[in-house]
């Protein structure tokens, strides 16, 4: 289940964010977090198995599209489709949108359309 970012859950994401690359410094970690937490248009959510957080993903809004910023799902839980549930769930969100990845989530993108192909 996707659910909105609160404050309370600033540890629990930037745990799920430092498993990106890109994240793993602290310093850098913080600095994203305050990206989430100030700019309206950065949106940060969390994916819930159960009672535990186990997934994130952060979106920037642009005009007539989104960006796909960030996704991390925790080791524990790779090859179970929560990264392509959260996708899915994002762009049921914000269907009149069209979604963009960045260098980093780009690659991750073009593999949820491959298994959509291959579902068809």
């Amino acid at each position: 289940m996707l659910v909105r970012y609160k404050k309370s859950c600033e540890k629990i994401a930037m745990g799920l964010l430092s498993f990106m690359p890109e994240e793993r410094e602290l310093k850098k970690l913080k600095e994203t977090m305050n990206i989430y937490q100030t700019n309206s248009n950065w949106h940060l959510f969390l994916w819930k198995e159960g009672e535990a957080f186990v997934g994130l993903v952060g979106i920037e809004l642009a005009e007539g599209h989104y960006t796909l910023q960030h996704i991390s799902v925790n080791p524990s839980f790779h090859g179970e489709g929560i990264g392509h549930a959260m996708v899915e769930k994002v762009q049921q969100l914000i269907p009149d949108l069209e979604m963009h990845g960045t260098a980093f989530t780009e690659a991750f993108l073009e593999k949820c359309s491959e298994a959509k192909l291959a579902v068809i």
